[in-house]
């Protein structure tokens, strides 16, 4: 068709012909990739299952009834039905030649069998046994590849052939699913959609008037076995009127079983736990269900057991013939060693089962977290003696080295150019004989960064400096023997720190002296606390480039007094966060969340000095209140994609005599963990437009030199993220926020915060990265494009037509790329 004909003869704007052409060319690319979908690598007689899908859904687990599909369609990528994997395999099985990897196989031992026999006639027993080892990695290697294929076959997957079988098959796992979730009447039909070769499933679900409980009573013959099970009854998980689930029966046995394990019943056996299922005795779809706990076969009675006695072996891994272990009796603990090196008292603190206490499967494993928290002992057991009349708690622990170093080199990608750093420890355990753990940190990292007054300029920043840290596994306060006990199951830590951190830029030098009194506690695995009762810096800026200093004093003679964060100052500050961290957010890839509270005020801890004294000693000193929430969720949307979310905001108010926060603990936005499509630090604050640049290669830019630190933070993103191949996943996100001013700042117009204006000065990024799952850590390339910025004059602020019309990358700093370790939320 002559597409200039058409335009010709239909008038239309320069809008809708571009929308047409944009429609043509997407069917006409679509209709090319229609042959992508793997067709050719079907017989004559297959045909490709390209879709299933399940109707009258609502309410149930998708991501559980589709586990019941027997056979699934190909992954294909998004927008495009491409199906990428299949490329994937078929491209790898045309250059996989199982003869080769046989003979490779075949070549391997034989070369293998000769070493390992050349080292036995030599009698190294050891180098044979490191062949050994090596030879049968070899082979499953290549075992590994004649079964399974090579690596792109590996990486790939089959063309999804339409088996009718199947479809039979899932048909009668949706009708069992559906039975376990109390739709003990339903049906499943299906039926297919075919075009050509391409053949679509759907699924209907008829699950008719689901089966509620009614009635809940128990079997249990054994008296305190049942006081028991009752009076936790408010716990079950089994509640009238609610639809009948059978894997809530599960559950509810579990549940029964730690309540009885937790109150003396040491040997009780799971399987003791029963449930009868009564469908039909009340009709009306009505649920009655027995819960049984049956008496042993060989006793007629449970046993409860009490502890008789606990022994509290330290070193546990050490044997020294000839002597025997020294025993010391504490809160009536025998603790047996060969050296006494440890505070028993402390230890105390950290142990929850004790003689005449009944057996506690909880208090056993508390003990054992709690004793690994000290950061002393390599092992933690504890077992029980049965033998006889008594019933004997045996602690087990191994010390870990006194003296233990650890070096760690890697490279700094977190604000500027990416560049090295070292970063070196030195740990000293059980220093003072009271499980306390000093520390001496010292570290240095390179990055390259952006001269402020010539852009093309990149020159190396420094930062280095060290740290001494004391640690004791207690709170440094007055309680009593019964509260150190019960602060024990907090992981109570008090830390001291002095050190000092040097930023040499060529800009500035910034020396920071600094010392910390924290305590330390989390209630359990989910909340983190830290009460920071002091934290005091002494700073010195030395100003080393006149540029930078005529803009501060520039910057000052209009209001902005930002020169003073670089005046020798003094900082005193008290602070508390508390952080909940559900369902081990950054380490498990289900469903997880993490939300952190962190308030500071500083000037409460002037009474450690003269004021006046620090006025005559010309040292700046700050007065201020700052708050931050931070929170961050994973939703799995299916086994195969997740949705990702942040939400934070934060404010620092200065005031006093000082008017302006010291510079690190303002707001920043930008950077590869925070709006992607700014650079680190250079967005905003609120609709400030930074000016021109006078690079002639940056003709019309703006001059994102200097970092636009804020006193007002909000930050949201959101990232779809879905698993591509093997260790590579790809995601989609949209960030937005800034920062602003509280006053109003002459240097920087339009910086202010206003509740009437500022959602228009919200900017807007979007862009696509790839994530390298490398196991020890996660690579992270992301590409972002500005949408909305709002530097530039009302009206003119959404710019995504901008990377239509230079497609795909939009204008000269559009786009910007980043490099980060880990995900950015």
């Amino acid at each position: 068709m002559n597409f200039a004909l058409f335009f010709e003869i239909i008038p239309v704007t320069a809008s809708i012909r571009k929308l047409v052409f944009i429609t043509i060319i997407a069917a006409a690319f679509s209709g090319t990739l229609s042959g992508c979908l793997g067709l050719r690598y079907l017989k004559e007689d297959e045909k490709l299952l390209y879709k299933e899908s399940i109707e009258n859904a609502k309410g149930l687990n998708i991501d559980e009834l589709e586990a019941q599909f027997q056979q699934k369609p190909n992954r294909r990528t998004p927008i495009f039905p491409w199906s990428l994997y299949v490329n994937v395999y078929y491209w790898g099985q045309h250059r996989y030649d199982s003869a080769k990897y046989q003979s490779k196989k075949e070549s391997a031992i034989a070369r293998y069998d000769a070493k390992i026999a050349k080292a036995i006639g030599k009698k190294k027993p050891k180098k044979a046994e490191l062949l050994k080892s090596r030879k049968l990695k070899k082979v499953a290697k290549i075992d590994k590849t004649l079964k399974e294929g090579n690596l792109f076959m590996r990486w790939g997957e089959e063309v999804a052939v339409f088996k009718p079988e199947l479809r039979e098959q899932t048909e009668q796992h949706l009708v069992s699913y559906l039975q376990s979730e109390g739709y003990f009447n339903a049906g499943v039909s299906s039926s297919l959609k075919e075009k050509g070769k391409l053949v679509s499933v759907t699924y209907e679900l008829d699950r008719n008037k689901p089966y509620v409980i009614d009635s809940i009573f128990y079997g249990i013959p054994d008296d305190e076995i049942k006081d028991i099970v009752l009076n936790s009854e408010n716990k079950s998980l089994l509640v009238k009127g609610d639809r009948y689930r059978q894997k809530e029966l599960a559950s509810e046995r579990e549940r029964v079983y730690e309540s009885l394990v937790n109150k003396g019943y040491y040997r009780f056996n799971k399987q003791l736990i029963s449930f009868q299922v009564d469908t039909a005795s009340l009709g009306d779809k009505k649920v009655l269900i027995e819960i049984a706990v049956k008496s042993p076969v060989k006793d007629h009675d449970h046993k409860r057991f009490v502890i008789d006695s606990v022994n509290f072996i330290t070193d546990a891994n050490i044997n020294i013939p000839g002597e025997k272990r020294s025993n010391r009796m504490y809160h009536g603990v025998n603790y047996s060693f060969y050296e006494e090196r440890y505070n028993k008292k402390i230890l105390d603190w950290r142990v929850f089962i004790y003689p005449d206490s009944m057996y506690s499967r909880a208090n056993t494993f508390e003990t054992q977290k709690q004793l690994a928290n000290l950061d002393i002992f390599k092992f933690v057991n504890i077992n029980y003696d049965t033998v006889g009349t008594h019933f004997i708690a045996n602690i087990y622990t191994s010390p870990l080295q006194k003296f233990q170093t650890s070096t760690e080199f890697g490279v700094n990608v977190s604000q500027g150019l990416p560049g090295p750093f070292l970063n070196a420890n030195i740990k000293d355990r059980n220093v003072f004989k009271g499980l306390e753990i000093l520390e001496l940190s010292g570290r240095f990292g390179i990055e390259g960064v952006a001269s402020p007054t010539n852009v093309k300029d990149v020159y190396s920043s420094k930062e280095y400096g060290g740290n001494l840290a004391l640690t004791f596994p207690q709170f440094i306060t007055p309680a009593s023997w019964s509260r150190r006990r019960d602060q024990g199951r907090l992981n109570p830590r008090t830390r001291w720190l002095v050190g000092t951190t040097v930023t040499d830029r060529r800009e500035y030098k910034r020396t920071n002296f600094n010392s910390t009194w924290a305590y330390i506690w989390q209630k359990d695995n989910k909340h983190l606390f830290n009460l920071t009762l002091a934290d005091v810096s002494f700073i010195d800026s030395e100003l080393r480039n006149e540029a930078f200093r005529d803009l501060l004093e520039d910057y000052a003679s209009r209001g902005n007094l930002l020169i003073n964060s670089f005046n020798p100052s003094y900082v005193g500050s008290t602070s508390f966060s508390v952080a909940v961290n559900n369902n081990s957010y950054g380490i498990t890839k289900g469903n997880a969340s993490f939300f952190r509270v962190f308030v500071e005020t500083s000037g409460n801890t002037l009474w450690f000095f003269n004021q006046d004294a620090l006025i005559n000693d010309r040292l700046e000193y700050y007065q201020f209140s700052k708050a931050n929430f931070d929170f961050r969720k994973v939703t799995n949307l299916s086994s195969k994609h997740d949705l990702a979310y942040r939400f934070n905001v934060g404010v620092a108010v200065p005031y006093g005599i000082n008017t302006v926060l010291p510079y690190e603990k303002y707001f920043f936005a930008g950077g590869s963990n925070g709006i992607r499509a700014w650079r680190p630090r250079r967005l905003g604050p609120g609709s400030y437009t930074p000016p021109l640049n006078d690079n002639p290669e940056k003709d019309g830019l703006y001059d994102y030199s200097f970092e636009q630190p804020g006193e007002i933070l909000f930050e949201t993103s959101v990232e779809y993220r879905r698993r591509l191949f093997s260790f590579v996943s790809w995601a989609f996100f949209i960030d937005a926020g800034n920062v602003w001013t509280l006053r109003d700042d002459a240097t920087r117009p339009g910086s202010q915060f206003k509740v009437d204006s500022f959602a228009k000065e919200i900017a807007v990024g979007s862009g696509f990265g790839l994530r390298f799952d490398f196991s020890f850590l996660i690579l992270r390339l992301d590409a972002g494009a500005k949408i909305h910025d709002p530097a530039r004059p009302p009206g003119q602020r959404w710019v995504f037509d901008k990377l239509l019309t230079n497609f795909p990358f939009g204008e000269k700093e559009q786009t910007i790329l980043n490099i980060g370790i880990g995900y950015p939320f």
